[in-house]
């Protein structure tokens, strides 16, 4: 069973991903005024093509909309993410990185 969590402290830190209560993966990230900046995607070798990636991005995005925040994406996968379906995304999409 996969369970996310977004942790916060003074505006930045993860989203996390448990898959049976282990850390499977993470996307660093920063709350800054209107936007939500993601720097980093990660899932642990051992979970890689289980689409955990996928659920960390769905994770940020529902974040990002439950919290009226457009997102900044440092990181090369969302970024990549976001430019493969930009329909999808650009309700949160912060312009300066489109």
């Amino acid at each position: 069973m996969e369970k996310l969590e977004v942790v916060l402290n003074n505006g930045t830190g993860e989203i996390q991903l448990f898959s049976d209560d282990q850390k499977a993966g993470k996307m660093d990230i920063e709350v800054a005024d209107d936007r939500l900046i993601v720097y980093h995607t990660e899932v642990n070798p051992e979970h890689e093509g289980k689409g955990f990636a996928r659920l960390l991005l769905d994770r940020l995005v529902s974040y990002a909309r439950e919290n009226h925040l457009r997102v900044v994406p440092l990181c090369p996968y969302v970024h990549t993410q976001f430019k493969r379906k930009p329909e999808v995304y650009q309700d949160v999409w912060h312009p300066s990185r489109q």
